[in-house]
């Protein structure tokens, strides 16, 4: 099922979030998609915030992974650019997270390989103008 929303500010955007936010649990992998500037990052800042997740929210380009507790869920952020396949991911702790219970955020998830489940949900983002986006949101 693909859902699509038009979105005008930060806020339409993180609404969009925090629906997609209802639905995660445990394990789950969501695969960002879109290029630089296209909203990703402030998607994420509302899962977190919608997850419970204190503090501020960033992108991991620089750090490659980003590791975000609330009460109830870690959620891991990861930036895949800069890696080169599988092998790679799973040596920055894939399988350490989803022994965690970890939910996934994921940029560049195509780095990743085989490692992105048939189950992952995918959200692409694409720039309609300034403020304006169009969000596309897979389950």
């Amino acid at each position: 099922m693909q859902s699509e929303y038009q979105v005008d500010s930060v806020e339409e955007t993180w609404a969009v979030a925090k629906e997609l936010a209802k639905e995660l649990k445990s394990g789950d992998v969501v695969c960002l998609e879109g290029d630089l500037g296209a909203g990703k990052t402030t998607f994420t800042q509302g899962l977190a915030a919608a997850l419970g997740v204190p503090g501020r929210v960033t992108s991991p380009t620089f750090c490659i992974v980003q590791e975000h507790q609330s009460p109830d869920v870690l959620l891991v952020h990861m930036d895949l650019y800069r890696l080169h396949g599988e092998e790679d991911v799973e040596a920055i702790g894939w399988e350490d997270y989803l022994a965690r219970g970890a939910i996934f955020v994921i940029e560049w998830p195509e780095r990743a390989g085989s490692l992105i489940p048939p189950s992952a949900r995918h959200v692409s983002f694409r720039r309609l103008g300034e403020e304006k986006r169009m969000i596309s949101v897979s389950r």
